[in-house]
């Protein structure tokens, strides 16, 4: 039956930035398919909290407090998750800085997010959770799976790892609001390069590695945004929060079993024009 190749019963999942927009709907989608689900994020109370819901609706969850740019929260991570729940095959990689813009810009006379005056403090912030928080939580948690010789990574990309952002989406009534910050598209490139090059390592066992691209979530965006987005997208609107679990899931179970290395984008047709 094509239903158990999706089937993730007796399988372990965790997923940071669980407490998130996305990885909330992660955690619930891996629960719902049968997975026991660690709800890892920098927030421990809303991690628990999730946790707590899954549990209460019959699933078997736990909520883990998550640095991702510490090593040693990284490492209690996986120790807790197989304590716990006794191995650990799947892991999605969602915990992601958001845009931050610069307090001061208005002041200096400049757009939020503009690269000339983009402050080096927030880059580095950015590279240290986007890109060396997933290298240090992919090398904790994929010590279990060496020893099963078989995992799951799933990598959260952006459309803005695959192309640079329009700008001219963050024009309201004729001024400019903002611009996407530069660290956006760049380390959600490296996110990119950083899967292919996992997959390709671990050539010799099967664990797969794959990213998952999601185009724009609505999420109570002033609608001047939501009219410029959806203008750029093929169906015409922004994704709702839950129309990423398919293609998760996907990823997560045996139905992608000869995937690794490669990305599956959820868009709207972003990138098709």
């Amino acid at each position: 039956m094509i239903q158990d190749k999706f089937d993730l019963d007796g399988r372990v999942a965790v997923v940071t930035g669980g407490a998130g927009l996305l990885g909330a709907e992660f955690c619930k989608t891996l629960a719902e398919a049968g997975a026991a689900v660690v709800v890892a994020d920098l927030n421990q109370e809303a991690a628990n909290q999730v946790a707590q819901e899954l549990t209460d609706a019959g699933y078997a969850a736990a909520g883990f407090g998550l640095d991702v740019t510490r090593i040693e929260s990284a490492r209690e991570l996986a120790s807790v998750t197989v304590s716990k729940f006794g191995c650990l095959d799947i892991l999605v990689n969602s915990a992601a800085l958001d845009p931050k813009f610069d307090p001061d810009a208005a002041a200096k006379g400049i757009a939020p997010g503009a690269f000339e005056d983009y402050p080096l403090e927030q880059w580095n912030d950015a590279l240290n959770v986007n890109l060396t928080g997933m290298f240090l939580v992919t090398q904790a948690c994929v010590q279990p799976m060496l020893k099963q010789s078989k995992g799951s990574i799933i990598n959260i990309c952006s459309t803005y790892g695959l192309n640079g952002p329009d700008q001219r989406i963050y024009i309201k009534d004729g001024k400019r609001v903002a611009y996407k910050p530069v660290y956006y598209t760049t380390t959600k490139a490296g996110v990119m390069g950083f899967t292919k090059y996992l997959a390709a390592y671990y050539a010799e066992t099967e664990i797969r590695v794959n990213a998952l691209t999601p185009g724009g979530v609505y999420n109570n965006h002033e609608e001047y945004f939501v009219k410029n987005y959806s203008a750029k997208t093929i169906m015409g609107r922004m994704a709702q929060k839950d129309e990423m679990n398919g293609a998760l899931l996907y990823l997560a179970s045996d139905a992608s079993s000869y995937m690794t290395g490669n990305n599956v984008v959820v868009d709207g047709g972003w990138t098709a024009w």
